[in-house]
């Protein structure tokens, strides 16, 4: 089971965006040093849907490489069209990721049949466990606690990141698997709503910044000290809700910046942070340790 604070990592680029190798092996570092529980390369936050399928790849692999199996590594492999999920989720497999995270397919918004027969698909042609990734505002498509629970019976599908807004999506979604099926929550800040009704653990954004302190959050429920939880997470409201001040990863691309962990190179359509947000992005990082 996959479990407690998983970065939804950013993918770090030059200026002129193209990728910058020695800040994504230094990042890496920096997280495992940080107690991140596990890495997700090419989810939405590593800017998956701007990266050529070969880059998309080299990314897997270059994160896989050097992680070197200290801490799971969870490629993304989502995609609207079947067949390119199916591909990638092989090649993920045959690079060494532990699991892949796979979107629901956006834009062209499937019925939730079709969602049913597309990761039917996916994991017949694959023995790499699947995770289940719902993020409705970003896909325009929300698959069911329904759909979830009869995709739960798939051999090979253990898990899902919900990111529906809805918090009592993890219960009916629990109620309806197997203990072993989890939740992982998509939405930074209601994480620990959801950790409180089942979830084990986030895929997170905000561990891109403060990765010490997400993992510290994350360690302190599951542990049972739920005080010291509710406190770290009053520190890591502020920082939850500014890095969504324009479109994701936008401001924690920035933020990184700020801090000297990566140059603030992003790909059209996305653009630089806006200035008139820098100001707050850098103080509510500040007020939860991030330049310490």
């Amino acid at each position: 089971m996959l479990t407690g604070s998983i970065v939804a990592l950013v993918t770090p680029m030059q200026l002129d965006g193209s990728l910058d190798w020695g800040a994504l092996d230094r990042l890496i570092e920096w997280h495992i040093e940080s107690g991140t529980h596990a890495i997700v390369p090419m989810g939405t936050t590593g800017e998956s849907a701007t990266l050529t399928t070969e880059e998309h790849l080299q990314v897997i692999k270059r994160t896989i490489d050097v992680v070197a199996g200290r801490i799971p590594v969870i490629a993304g492999t989502g995609s609207n069209a079947t067949d390119e999920a199916l591909h990638q989720t092989q090649e993920a497999q045959r690079l060494g990721a532990d699991a892949c995270l796979v979107v629901t397919p956006y834009y062209n918004r499937p019925t939730q049949e079709g969602l049913y027969q597309h990761y039917k698909a996916i994991a017949a042609a694959t023995s790499l466990p699947i995770v289940l990734y719902n993020v409705p505002p970003r896909t325009g498509c929300d698959m069911g606690a329904e759909t979830v629970a009869r995709l739960a019976e798939i051999d090979g599908i253990i898990g899902v990141k919900e990111a529906c807004g809805d918090i009592h999506r993890v219960a009916a979604i629990k109620d309806r698997v197997a203990e072993d099926f989890f939740v992982l929550s998509g939405e930074d800040a209601q994480t620990l709503q959801m950790l409180e009704l089942g979830a084990v653990g986030t895929i997170s954004v905000t561990a891109n910044v403060l990765p010490s302190l997400m993992a510290e959050f994350c360690n302190s429920f599951l542990t049972g000290d739920t005080a010291r939880a509710i406190q770290v997470d009053e520190w890591l409201q502020p920082v939850h809700e500014i890095l969504f001040v324009e479109s994701s990863p936008t401001p924690t691309k920035w933020a990184l910046s700020d801090l000297g962990r990566t140059q603030a190179g992003i790909r059209l359509p996305l653009i630089p942070l806006s200035i008139e947000y820098h100001q707050a992005v850098r103080e509510r990082i500040a007020a939860a340790g991030a330049y310490a």
